[in-house]
């Protein structure tokens, strides 16, 4: 693999630069300012190797990309049976943001959903909340590799347009689902997806998952090795919105996708991948980024249940 990945990304590159189907976010109004033409494919493979080609200068904000980081950060400070009586692990079948993604008793069904990851903001420790902030930012410091910052803009555009996730936070507040101030526990929630990266980074916090939590790069343990299998799961499962059954059966390696047009995925034990262009698909997936993907997994037998070995 190693011999052949770095021609394998540019030839994708160049194949799916033209690829032009989808529209960029506008929901949250910072995001429609994204150049829908910007495309970058990163990978950092667990022995600390890295290739990128394209705009590897494009900045983004995760967004939902943070939700399986804030996971293994919620289970690391509550512990898995607190985190997992919450949130559950479930599939929707809902959007991202629906207002009927809770079980009966008001429940998330997952934590890749907004309600679930606003329960999962709610469970990080700090004092106050620019304490717990920090917190958050230093350990996605240690994903990145680089010091994780705040993008002012999209936080503030993201604050101002909040009104279903500010619901949401209520709705989860009454059924006695998270405790404490709700908009100390939205705002978390917002500031996490606000966090910006380039395409790279978003390899190498990917690349921290398929290393057993541990930086290839810097070295830095991000998170406990007992719960890296609690995070892949939930990504298989639920990591790529109402698209997430034909990922698992096409693509079949957890990953994450965010609105910014990020998709990180990670092959266990083996690489992470990022891949950036900001066009969307109808459920909130980059079009370029699904076919990078599944022309990876083609390539390389990536799937997790292909037990071929790669040509």
């Amino acid at each position: 693999m190693l011999h052949d990945l770095e021609p394998t990304l540019e030839a994708l590159y160049e194949r799916y630069r033209g690829l032009n189907t989808g529209s960029v976010a506008t929901y949250i109004p910072e995001l429609a300012k994204a150049d829908p033409d910007r495309f970058c494919i990163a990978v950092r493979l667990v022995d600390g190797t890295g290739f990128a080609v394209g705009d590897s200068d494009a900045r983004f904000t995760l967004q939902s990309c943070s939700k399986p980081l804030i996971l293994a950060q919620a289970l690391m400070t509550a512990g898995r049976e607190i985190v997992i009586a919450l949130t559950g692990v479930e599939p929707t079948g809902n959007s991202f943001s629906s207002m009927v993604g809770l079980d009966q008793v008001g429940k998330p069904l997952n934590p890749m959903v907004n309600a679930g990851a606003i329960v999962t903001a709610s469970l990080l420790a700090g004092r106050t909340r620019e304490d717990r902030f920090e917190r958050m930012r230093r350990n996605l410091s240690a994903y990145l590799g680089t010091e994780a910052e705040l993008d002012e803009a999209v936080y503030e555009s993201e604050r101002r347009t909040s009104d279903r996730n500010r619901a949401l936070a209520y709705l989860l507040k009454s059924k006695g689902t998270i405790e404490g101030d709700v908009e100390d526990h939205l705002d978390l929630y917002i500031r996490q997806c606000a966090i910006g990266a380039d395409t790279q980074q978003l390899a190498d916090a990917a690349a921290t998952l398929a290393n057993n939590g541990v930086n290839p790069v810097t070295g830095q343990r991000a998170v406990d090795a007992e719960f890296v299998q609690d995070i892949l799961v939930v990504m298989l499962m639920n990591g790529m919105y109402n698209y997430a059954g034909r990922w698992a059966y096409e693509v079949g390696i957890p990953a994450k996708s965010g609105v910014s047009g990020a998709i990180m995925a990670v092959v266990p034990g083996v690489m992470g991948i990022g891949v950036y262009s900001p066009r969307l698909d109808e459920y909130g997936n980059s079009t370029r980024g699904l076919a990078v993907c599944q022309a990876l997994s083609r390539r390389f037998n990536l799937h997790i249940l292909d037990q071929r070995t790669p040509d």
